[in-house]
């Protein structure tokens, strides 16, 4: 069982998404500081965390969720909504820039993933025959190929989960904040009380399983939706 787990196959595909998490952990908690500094409020530029320093968002349990599922959290961003003119509207804008920048993320990794496999087919590294796609290198040059392609999918799918998964109406991810904002005050600060609560439900469902395949299903969408945007640009179409 030890020799699996840290064989060359379960090694790999770990130290490759560690470079992705640290990225996409770092422009995601920069992006609600930075919203929520141009709505006036200048408390995570003043703590430090407008940064991408991953250090300074790192939260162990978050981050190794992202590492080996998929789906995880960083340390939240502090963001005093008393310095918003509409605090609801500030709190609901600035959460959304988290996950939209994410999205921004796995966009430019489709893009650079297009642009690679053009690359790879201009250069004769990789050969077309009919819809499939083959190798016409071996050995170290094509497991080094492999490897830099690896990345740029797990750097898409990673950033997209990490989007979808915040998108959750569900305190205290961002998509709760959001969906907030459409609710009236009343209602809104009666749901606050129970937020402890109903992270605990959530993380419940979530650690037995129930939310692996609506959220499965959304990755998927998500990825598709990016897919077809960048088929919108006639020479990255493979």
């Amino acid at each position: 069982m030890l020799r699996n787990l840290f064989s060359i196959e379960t090694l790999i595909p770990f130290l490759l998404r560690l470079p992705c998490v640290l990225i996409a952990i770092s422009v995601h908690e920069s992006a609600h500081g930075l919203a929520a500094e141009k709505m006036g409020d200048p408390t995570a530029r003043l703590s430090g965390r407008i940064t991408m320093n991953p250090l300074k968002h790192f939260d162990l349990w978050g981050t190794l969720c992202l590492v080996f599922f998929g789906f995880g959290w960083a340390n939240p961003v502090p963001i005093n909504a008393r310095n918003f003119k509409e605090p609801k509207k500030g709190m609901a804008l600035s959460a959304l820039a988290g996950p939209v920048s994410n999205l921004l993320l796995a966009l430019t990794g489709v893009l650079l993933y297009r642009i690679t496999m053009k690359i790879f087919l201009l250069t004769g590294v990789l050969v077309a025959e009919g819809a499939s796609l083959y190798f016409a290198i071996t050995g170290f040059r094509q497991t080094l190929t492999n490897v830099f392609l690896d990345f740029e999918y797990i750097f898409i799918s990673l950033n997209v989960g990490y989007a979808v998964f915040n998108m959750i109406p569900c305190p205290p991810l961002d998509g709760s904040r959001i969906f907030l904002f459409f609710l009236p005050e009343e209602t809104y600060f009666k749901i606050m009380r129970y937020e402890r609560y109903i992270m605990i439900a959530f993380f419940a469902l979530l650690y037995i399983g129930l939310l692996d395949k609506p959220l499965s299903i959304a990755c998927g969408g998500v990825e598709i939706a990016l897919e077809w945007l960048v088929d919108r640009i006639p020479f990255l179409r493979i």
